[in-house]
């Protein structure tokens, strides 16, 4: 019965509540030191509309700077219709972080696929595939390989869910099958998966064909008060990302709805999956 009621959204909101004190007291006593390993993170930047409602692309690279990633996925960060214009200063965010986009095909003035881009700092990029994803909305994901400076090659999937349950379902099934024929390579999948869902209901209960059984929950929106793990970072190798954390400082929870998310990566730690 315990068991259950972790799993359960309404203890899940509770637990968030409850530890919204804890959260305050962490801004006051400044970043944790970083780890070892490689940092990953993913952050929808809810094309740079922030919880105060102003449009401020400028605040949402304030906030990938304190995320300070070696690799990080993006979502929304194009206009979602028309010509899907890129907001953000790539260039500029360059030349301050040394955060290089992974190139994609068919786009002119977007920054990703279907709003979803893949930013590198440490590592070399070896292929990219564009996938899109099934359902009623216009939906993907970016796919890529890198080589990492520390050592190692992983493939990231980065993915922006729909809002509809049979879409999601669709979706996490279209990623399982694209890995299937390719589980040597260690594997994380990242990004917004819009789901809330907990327990046998959720559509994530796919990807534990191919990724095993599923990290715990981190709450991640909305960012003022996160009750809703709608952001996920998950592997297909026991042993080589850390814990899930939110990115949760005053800033974050001003520049998008969503909290960011990250992990370290260590390569070195894999541990063979049973």
């Amino acid at each position: 019965m315990q068991a259950k009621k972790k799993d359960s959204l309404p203890a899940s909101i509770i637990a968030s509540i409850k530890n919204r004190r804890k959260r305050v007291e962490t801004w006051h006593a400044g970043p944790k030191p970083r780890g070892d390993g490689t940092l990953i993170a993913s952050y929808n930047v809810h094309k740079c509309v922030g919880t105060d409602r102003r449009f401020d692309p400028e605040r949402t690279s304030r906030v990938i700077h304190e995320i300070d990633a070696d690799v990080i996925a993006l979502q929304e960060a194009d206009t979602r219709f028309g010509e899907r214009t890129g907001i953000l200063d790539l260039t500029r965010l360059e030349r301050e972080t040394g955060l290089v986009p992974v190139p994609i095909s068919g786009a002119v003035k977007a920054h990703g696929w279907h709003g979803n881009v893949v930013l590198v700092r440490k590592g070399l990029v070896h292929d990219v595939h564009q996938v899109k994803l099934p359902g009623l909305e216009p939906r993907g994901a970016l796919v890529a390989e890198i080589e990492l400076e520390a050592g190692g090659t992983l493939r990231i999937i980065a993915a922006h869910f729909g809002l509809l349950r049979h879409s999601r379902a669709q979706q996490a099934k279209t990623l399982v099958d694209l890995i299937s024929d390719r589980h040597e390579m260690p594997t994380i999948l990242l990004g917004d998966l819009n789901e809330w869902r907990l327990g046998d209901r959720s559509s994530l209960n796919t990807f534990q064909m191919a990724f095993g059984p599923l990290p715990p929950a981190v709450p991640s929106f909305p960012a003022g008060l996160p009750v809703l793990a709608l952001d996920r970072i998950i592997a297909n190798r026991k042993g080589i990302i850390s814990a899930v954390e939110v990115h949760d400082t005053p800033l974050a929870r001003m520049a998008s709805d969503h909290l960011p998310i990250k992990a370290l990566v260590d390569l070195q730690q894999e541990v063979a999956r049973v």
